[in-house]
């Protein structure tokens, strides 16, 4: 319960109204529900004259219970002496129906306002979710499997969904049930609901039990779930490897693996699950048992101040308690399923985003100057992937790295837009600390183009426009074309509002890249970083690309990775990389000269 009340905690303050009202109309609801019981005790004392008429009408001074009995009383003997015992059965039913009205309309009601709280709670876990997803630096999804992401995104929070807040109500509901039930029956006998108060603990202790043994088992089950998202993901990813190798089966026989242990795990729990409702009804009919022998035995005995009519209404009472005390166990089990879900969403919103801005940052508009990396190590976990950098790159120049893969080339650039922090050292802009700047600002300075293109299941229109505001259709149609981008789109069926489909595979590779460019070119940054933007085309593709990142690089500062030496010849500096150090440094020409790994590297390619 005390993870239950820190779900709570955090996500129902912004619902307090429509909590308040929830509770109130449940109060309301169960104070008619057991006026109506209470009504029919007397009711049915007179009707069987088992009571005496009450003839004369009483007076009350001020409102109290026993004067509301004394007048209903009253009532009904007037009833049965004017219009017979017939006539009264008949008032007495209106007057039980007329209760219950008012007893299920409240319900109704506070049903009705826990729906905004629900889905408002289920809403706002999931968009505080992809929320941190976005905000989260690149290091912690190379610690964790899409797949697993996914699930938690998903089927955890669908299972919150479904056993907390479906749940909710009950919790909700049924303490005010009990709460005025339990009232009542110590109203009416004190000693036996003693009795009875010693029973309910040890029935809920047994049941306790069995709901902390489901949340464990509803952890493994959410775990495993994640390991076969994981693997279908990898799995369709990575199909035509498994197609081309004949790796079919050894793919099958991985998913039916993890797939075979979600089965046992899954088993497990609903066995357990299905255990609470029998168990609850054993334990709930064994204690109404007791009860029954217990009260019968004082009554029959003449041992307790409760008459005959009033110990059945006793036991009303108490069967009105029994079935909210089943369905608030059976709530229970559900909130410790539900509950084992969030722990594995809070995996996700507990995790420190470190990469933000600090107290105090500043604004950063333009780029003016230099870009100069200071002493610049980084390391990903203990070994260091680069090692005391010194770099400057001047307003307009074009830089270009070059390195067998593992030397350091894509680190070095991702550190400049911070999709990592430096371990030690500092890259400065303008003189500027990046650290220090606002990283919105930081990251308008830059325009991206991957060796793989990232484009997203939509429009060309939408994937060029991505990121950019208020981007005109002329101003989307002028950077495609400067891209070589724009013959291609317009000879599709709907031209720019054409769907390029799920990363944009009804596109080659050549034009996956130039829409890629087609979106830099749109967003006009002054800082280029190109990450082997060439590497995976074949020639015609890579002259019509190389053409246009030429024009994408005009006038701008541009950081060139590059693996084909043939397109950064032209390049103002080629820095050499090896294991994290620059160890060459100059243009095409000059490092020729030198006789060096450049050297070696360009004899290579030509050969």
């Amino acid at each position: 319960m005390k993870d239950l009340y820190g779900l709570l905690k955090r996500f129902v303050p912004p619902y307090k109204g429509k909590v308040i009202l929830n509770i109130l109309f449940n109060f309301l609801g169960a104070l008619f529900g057991a006026f109506s019981f209470a009504m029919l005790i007397p009711a049915l004392g007179i009707l069987f004259r088992t009571q005496e008429l009450v003839t004369e009408k009483p007076v009350l001074d001020s409102f109290s219970l026993d004067g509301a009995l004394e007048m209903f009383n009253y009532f009904i003997s007037q009833v049965v002496i004017a219009s017979g015992n017939e006539q009264a059965l008949i008032y007495i039913g209106l007057f039980i129906i007329i209760m219950v009205f008012l007893k299920v309309g409240f319900t109704y009601l506070a049903s009705f306002v826990m729906v905004y709280l629900r889905n408002g709670v289920v809403r706002d876990i999931r968009s505080q979710m992809y929320q941190k997803i976005l905000q989260l630096p690149l290091g912690f999804f190379s610690d964790e499997r899409k797949g697993d992401i996914i699930a938690r995104m998903t089927g955890d929070v669908q299972e919150v969904e479904n056993s907390v807040m479906n749940s909710l109500e009950m919790l909700f509901k049924n303490p005010a049930i009990i709460i005025i039930s339990l009232g009542a029956m110590v109203y009416m006998s004190w000693s036996l609901t003693l009795f009875v108060f010693v029973l309910l603990p040890v029935a809920g202790y047994i049941i306790g039990r069995v709901g902390k043994s489901l949340k464990k088992t509803s952890m493994k089950g959410q775990d495993k779930m994640g390991d076969i998202l994981s693997i279908t993901e990898e799995d369709i990813s990575g199909l035509r490897v498994i197609k081309a190798f004949n790796a079919e089966e050894k793919a099958y026989e991985r998913f039916d693996r993890e797939n075979e242990a979600y089965l046992h795990i899954m088993n497990k729990l609903m066995w357990r699950r299905f255990l609470a409702h029998p168990m609850s009804e054993l334990l709930g009919t064994t204690v109404i048992i007791i009860v029954l022998w217990y009260g019968g035995a004082l009554v029959l005995n003449n041992e307790s101040a409760l008459s005959a009519q009033a110990f059945i209404g006793y036991l009303v009472f108490f069967y009105n308690i029994i079935n909210p005390a089943k369905a608030f166990s059976t709530a229970l089990y559900s909130v410790e399923k539900g509950l084992a879900s969030m722990n594995r969403i809070d995996r996700i919103l507990s995790q420190e985003n470190t990469i933000n801005d600090k107290a105090g940052a500043q604004d950063k508009a333009s780029f003016d100057e230099t870009i100069e990396f200071r002493n610049v190590s980084f390391k990903y976990v203990n070994e260091k992937v680069l090692k005391k950098v010194n770099l400057t790159i001047h307003k307009g120049q074009t830089v270009a790295f070059v390195g067998k893969s593992g030397s350091g080339k894509t680190t070095l650039v991702d550190l400049l837009p911070r999709f990592w922090d430096v371990s030690e050292g500092s890259i400065l802009i303008d003189g500027k600390d990046i650290r220090d700047i606002k990283l919105h600002d930081l990251r308008n300075l830059m325009g991206n183009v991957n060796q793989e293109p990232i484009l997203f299941n939509d429009t060309f229109y939408n994937n060029i426009a991505f990121g950019v505001e208020n981007a005109t259709e002329e101003d989307v149609i002028n950077a495609a074309k400067i891209a070589n981008a724009h013959e291609f789109i317009v000879a599709t069926e709907k031209g720019y509002h054409t769907n390029i489909g799920d990363r944009g595979d009804k596109l080659s590779g050549g034009q996956k890249q130039r829409v890629s460019i087609a979106r830099a070119i749109l967003k006009n940054p002054p800082i280029l970083i190109l990450d082997e933007a060439t590497s995976a085309l074949d020639t015609e593709s890579e002259s019509l690309v190389q053409e246009a990142l030429l024009n994408l690089m005009k006038n701008r500062t541009s950081l060139v990775i590059a693996h084909r030496l043939s397109t950064i010849k032209n390049a103002d500096v080629i820095c050499v990389l090896h294991k994290g150090e620059i160890i060459e440094m100059g243009t095409h020409e000059q490092l020729l000269e030198q006789k060096g790994r450049y050297h070696k590297l360009h004899q290579m390619q030509v050969f």
